[in-house]
């Protein structure tokens, strides 16, 4: 149920919204990124596939673990799950920014995953407590808006800072801003009065010290700095109680480990302690824990089977299978859990309304049909110019790119008076009809200004397809479900685009071998341009999927004024 706004509520979306974009910088971030930390963590440049976990690590924990944190959203409250999300990301910085090997660098991704991916949800599901239905459309497309911006600016971002520093400070900037982020939001989300009214809450002191002396602790076992080693005294804290022990056997590894034991226990047995634990972990287990744990098997099988793949060999990777049968096996227990549990992790009746599981068929599309953009189009520009460079394919994309946040919003302030289904359809029928017309692109057509015609009209397209989809299950399913429906919304759309750009990829590789096997004399700029031509159509087809499947299914979602008040003469 919305209320009147206040100044304090601006502010503190403001603040959500800035931590939305800054956590979809950093998924971009790392493309520029990561040659430099797989050196950092001793892999060599000829081995990307060895670094697949640091992408797919962030990926992991981006997917799976959203329906948990969405639940927990709808039952302990936006703000705090917004709050702990950019703890969260921010510890992932810092473990990521002082990582040594590659299992301590993807821990760190895995918890930037967590914690970014728990943003979106929280943030959407804080504009439906504090917006009516038929008024959402405009911040929803805002908060869309921010989130594809960072696409924009991820790689700007990350080409600044590789400029002055290392890939290192590209994480310790992001645990800079996130901890600013977060004292923001727990500030701006209290009340003043409330405050007025309460007792004088004293600093948990024990509890800071235990926090900084495992930070400290921490920070020496991770880095071991040179000059300490060397020191005489200062030095045996940094040898293994083992001879060729890891740096966790050394005395400052115990400590660490010892330092955070106690910082728990304290946070478990102290009331009102720095992390409030026993609310949390009864929090967890009032989400449904085992549900929540069963789907992110099933989602982290998906995201494993495709993310780590290489499609030039394979739809999805050689452990694929494995994984797969892994989800299917997670499906079906889930679903048995559904019936027999008194609380499940997607309530029931959650996803009954049409427009419900319809925006997630949608959303499951236009992710398919975006990665084809995401990726093919650079793909293509770097294939036709003679300049084959990161640089310039990423301005041919960048056209694409700044249009895409500009859609959402215009889509947004739309939505109050127009149909969610239809203005879905218009927007990939726009995308689908750009796809077709980057089908016929030749060697020569990215040369032309026309050629930015297709690109900045699908960019739009998609844009203004995103704030309807999300408005359309947020308008069908009840108040306290909102944080779980705005995280399985986003999660369709992760899983459309690792599935599509696998299919996709796929698709246009057999084109490609099909036209090689008939004219052999084709070159790779040719046979190059036939394998991107067959993944934009595929594109097409998916985007056109999308644009009629949104007309069947989102068009009776009450989203407008119009919508409302029929909805409430139906009810009277």
């Amino acid at each position: 149920m919305s209320r009147e706004m206040s100044a304090a509520d601006r502010l503190l979306l403001g603040f959500c919204t800035v931590a939305v974009a800054f956590a979809a910088v950093d998924t971009y971030v790392v493309v520029l990124a990561l040659p430099d930390m797989m050196a950092g963590a001793g892999i060599p440049v000829d081995e990307l596939q060895r670094a697949a976990p640091i992408v797919s690590g962030f990926l992991l924990g981006y997917v799976a673990m959203l329906p948990l944190i969405g639940r927990i959203a709808d039952l302990r409250g936006q703000v705090p799950v917004l709050a702990m999300s950019l703890v969260l990301f921010s510890a992932g910085s810092l473990v990521t920014a002082v990582s040594y090997d590659l299992p301590s660098m993807v821990a760190g991704r895995f918890l930037q995953g967590v914690g970014g991916g728990g943003l979106v949800p929280a943030t959407m599901s804080l504009v439906a407590a504090l917006y009516p239905v038929e008024r959402r459309g405009l911040p929803l497309g805002i908060v869309s808006a921010v989130q594809e911006f960072g696409s924009v600016l991820g790689p700007l971002f990350g080409a600044l800072v590789l400029s002055f520093t290392s890939w290192r400070g590209i994480f310790a900037i992001n645990l800079a801003v996130g901890a600013l982020l977060a004292a923001a939001v727990h500030l701006a989300a209290r009340r003043p009065a409330t405050e007025a009214r309460g007792r004088l809450r004293l600093p948990d002191v024990v509890g800071i010290l235990l926090l900084l002396t495992t930070l400290a602790a921490g920070l020496l076992t991770f880095v071991q700095p040179g000059a300490l080693q060397r020191d005489l005294t200062w030095g045996r804290l940094f040898i293994p109680y083992v001879d060729g022990g890891s740096r966790w056997v050394t005395p400052v590894g115990v400590a660490t480990v010892v330092a955070f034991v106690l910082l728990v226990a304290w946070c478990w047995l102290r009331p009102r302690a720095l992390v409030d634990l026993r609310g949390w972990l009864g929090h967890l287990f009032a989400a449904d824990l085992l549900g929540a744990s069963l789907l992110a098997v099933a989602l982290g099988g998906v995201v494993l089977a495709f993310a780590t793949a290489d499609p030039e060999v394979a739809v999805f990777s050689p452990q694929g299978p494995w994984f797969l049968t892994g989800s299917v096996l997670a499906v079906v227990l889930l679903m048995a859990h559904l019936r027999r549990a008194e609380a499940p992790i997607v309530p029931r009746g959650t996803l009954r309304p049409v427009p419900a599981w319809g925006a997630l068929l949608v959303s499951f599309l236009v992710g398919w049909a975006l990665i084809a953009a995401l990726v093919d189009i650079p793909l293509f520009a770097r294939t036709t110019t003679e300049q084959d460079s990161q640089l310039g394919a990423a301005l041919v994309l960048l056209r694409f790119l700044a249009a895409l946040p500009v859609g959402a919003v215009v889509g947004g302030w739309l939505l109050r008076h127009a149909n969610a289904g239809a203005l879905t359809a218009v927007g990939m029928l726009a995308a689908s009809g750009s796809f077709l017309a980057m089908g016929r692109w030749d060697a020569h057509s990215l040369e032309s200004l026309a050629s930015s015609v297709p690109l900045v009209v699908g960019g739009f397209g998609f844009g203004l397809a995103l704030a309807p989809v999300n408005a359309a299950i947020l308008a069908t399913t009840d108040d306290d479900t909102h944080g779980l429906a705005s995280a399985l919304v986003v999660v369709a759309r992760m899983i459309g685009m690792l599935v599509g750009i696998s299919a996709l990829t796929t698709i246009g590789l057999r084109r490609l071998y099909a036209a090689q096997a008939a004219d052999p004399s084709l070159g790779i700029t040719e046979l190059g341009i036939v394998q991107e031509q067959a993944v934009f159509r595929g594109a097409a087809v998916a985007a056109l999927a999308a644009a009629v499947l949104a007309v069947a299914l989102l068009s009776r979602s009450p989203t407008r004024d119009v919508d409302t008040a029929e909805v409430l003469r139906a009810g009277g």
